[in-house]
C-alpha cells in the first residue's frame, strides 16, 4: 500500500486503494450489492436516499439533523461537485450499519493562495481538470461523518471499507478516506490504522453551550477585550441604521438575493470545499419545514445578510451566512447577525449553539469551544 502525504487540510493522508470484495452485482443503474469472505455479510450501495425505505434507514442511522430528508435534499439539489451514495451493511439480511458517502474531484489547489493561485487558475483555464483527483469519502462535504451500527462494530466497518475499496474499484476512484468523524467513532474507526490508513484531527467544529438568561448575561462570560469590542460595535450601529430582522422556514421570494450575498461569502473563504446550488436552498426547506430557519437582514427593505441554520428540540446548526460585503464591515453585519441568532437562542431556549467550521478567530473571542475531527 502506498501513502500519500497532506495535500490539503481535508485530505492530508489517503490510501490507494485494495481489493477485498469476493463479487459485485449491478442491481440496476443505482443500486450495487457486494457479497464478501464472510458468507453473512452483504453491502448494498444505493444513489439516491429515497430508493431506501425511511424507516430501514431511521432503523440504524443516528437520529440527527443531517440524516434521512438533508440526505434527501442533498440528492435532488444537483451537486456538480458530488455523487453521493449511501451504504448499508446487512448480517443474515437483518440491517447492522448505515452510512453517507461521496464521490469528488478533489482540487489539489483548495488551499493555494496568492500568486500560485493566480498561476493555477490560469493554468485551470487550458486544462480545466488538471488539479483534480477523484476520491471516495465517507462522510459529509458539509459536516461530521456518522456510521449507525447496531451490530458488531469491527466486521460493520470492515465491511463498509471493502465495500468502498470496491465501489472505487468500479467507478475508477484511486482514494477512499473517511472525513470529519467525531472521537466518539474513535473505538470504531481505529482499526483502519491496520489496514493502512493513517489517523488524525482535522478542522474543528465550534459550538457553545448556552446557560444564559439574557445576551448581556452571556457578555459577562467573556473577557474583558472581547466584551468591549463587541459593545463598541453594536454602539456603532445601534441607532444609526435600522436593521430588520424576519425569521422564516423559507426564503419567502428572496432566494436569488440570498444566494447572491451566500456567493458573496463563499468567494472569501480561505478553503473553498463545497459550493452549495441554489437550488439545496429551495428543497430543505421542503424536506425540513420544521427544522430550517433562515434569519433574514434588510436595511431599507433590502436584503443585506441571510443565515441558513437547522434547529432540533434544544440544539441550532448554524450551516451558511450570506452578507453584502458594501455594507458589512460598515455595520458589523457579522457580529450582528451573532448577536441576533444568539438572542433567538435564548428566546427559544436553546442550549447548544454550533457554528461549523472556519472563521476560527471571532469565534474564539466569542467563546465558542473547539470540538476536533479525525480524518482518516
Amino acid at each position: 500500500m502506498v501513502l500519500y502525504h497532506s495535500i490539503a487540510p481535508y485530505l492530508p493522508q489517503l490510501l490507494i486503494l485494495s481489493k477485498r470484495a469476493q463479487s459485485v452485482s449491478r442491481i440496476s443503474e443505482t443500486r450495487y450489492r457486494f457479497i464478501f469472505k464472510e458468507p453473512t455479510i452483504e453491502t448494498k450501495v444505493i444513489k439516491k436516499i429515497e430508493d431506501i425505505p425511511l424507516a430501514e434507514w431511521d432503523k440504524v442511522f443516528p437520529s440527527v439533523l443531517e440524516g434521512y430528508h438533508f440526505f434527501k435534499s442533498l440528492d435532488q439539489s444537483n451537486f456538480e461537485q458530488f455523487q453521493f451514495y449511501y451504504l448499508l451493511v446487512y448480517d443474515k439480511g437483518i440491517l447492522v450499519g448505515a452510512t453517507s458517502c461521496f464521490l469528488m474531484n478533489y482540487p489539489l489547489d483548495t488551499t493555494v493562495q496568492g500568486v500560485l493561485k493566480n498561476i493555477s487558475f490560469a493554468i485551470k483555464k487550458v486544462f480545466p481538470n488538471i488539479f483534480n483527483l477523484k476520491v471516495l469519502i465517507c462522510g459529509l462535504p458539509m459536516g461530521r461523518g456518522r456510521i449507525g451500527i447496531l451490530g458488531d462494530p469491527n466486521r460493520v466497518i470492515k465491511a463498509i471499507v471493502e465495500c468502498m475499496e470496491q465501489l472505487a474499484d468500479q467507478e475508477k476512484i484511486p482514494i477512499v478516506a473517511f472525513k470529519d468523524f467525531g472521537f466518539e467513532h474513535t473505538n470504531a474507526l481505529d482499526q483502519l490504522q491496520k489496514e493502512g490508513f493513517s489517523k488524525f484531527e482535522s478542522l474543528p467544529t465550534t459550538e457553545k453551550d448556552l446557560h444564559f438568561a439574557t445576551f448581556d448575561e452571556y457578555l459577562k462570560t467573556l473577557s474583558g477585550a472581547s466584551r468591549y469590542d463587541l459593545k463598541r460595535k453594536f454602539k456603532k450601529v445601534d441607532g444609526r441604521v435600522k436593521i430588520d430582522l424576519e425569521v422564516s422556514s423559507e426564503l419567502n421570494g428572496e432566494l436569488e438575493a440570498a444566494y447572491n450575498l451566500y456567493l458573496q461569502t463563499e468567494a472569501k473563504g480561505d478553503n473553498q470545499f463545497e459550493k452549495v446550488p441554489k437550488r439545496f436552498f429551495e428543497k430543505v426547506s421542503e424536506n425540513m419545514p420544521n427544522q430550517t430557519k433562515y434569519f433574514l437582514w434588510r436595511i431599507n427593505n433590502k436584503l443585506v445578510a441571510f443565515n441558513y441554520c437547522l434547529v432540533s428540540k434544544d440544539y441550532l446548526l448554524d450551516c451558511y451566512l450570506g452578507l453584502d460585503y458594501s455594507v458589512a464591515y460598515d455595520y458589523g453585519l457579522y457580529f450582528i447577525k451573532f448577536r441576533d441568532v444568539m438572542n433567538w437562542c435564548i428566546k427559544n431556549n436553546i442550549k447548544k449553539y454550533e457554528m461549523g467550521v472556519s472563521n476560527y478567530d471571532p469565534k474564539k473571542r466569542l467563546g465558542f469551544d473547539f470540538i476536533p475531527f479525525m480524518f482518516m
